[in-house]
């Protein structure tokens, strides 16, 4: 079985399963699928840190802005405390001090 396909039953065996609906691993695994695709049979290198890259901006950038700049209220949402928060913020150059 390709890999295409074992993505494929995965994702209808995740959306038959009761209670098994995760959206944002779905979305996640899909991008991740297409990005292999695009390679063209190039290997990748340093994924780990290109997906980090790619998705933490985005991560704090919509937390924030659900939180409306509560910087407590988003770092309680993502599971850290204040202070780190505000280092990563600074770091991304999201306006943290």
């Amino acid at each position: 079985m390709t890999a295409k396909k074992k993505t494929r039953a995965r994702e209808f065996a995740a959306a038959k399963t009761p209670g098994r609906e995760l959206p944002l691993r779905n979305h996640a695994e899909r991008a991740l699928s297409d990005y292999f695709t695009s390679l063209n049979g190039h290997r990748p290198a340093h994924l780990y840190d290109l997906v980090l890259r790619e998705v933490e901006e985005p991560l704090f950038r919509v937390v924030l802005d659900y939180t409306e700049g509560n910087q407590s209220r988003a770092a309680g949402i993502l599971g850290i405390n204040r202070g780190t928060l505000r280092k990563k913020l600074k770091q991304l150059g999201l306006g943290g001090s």
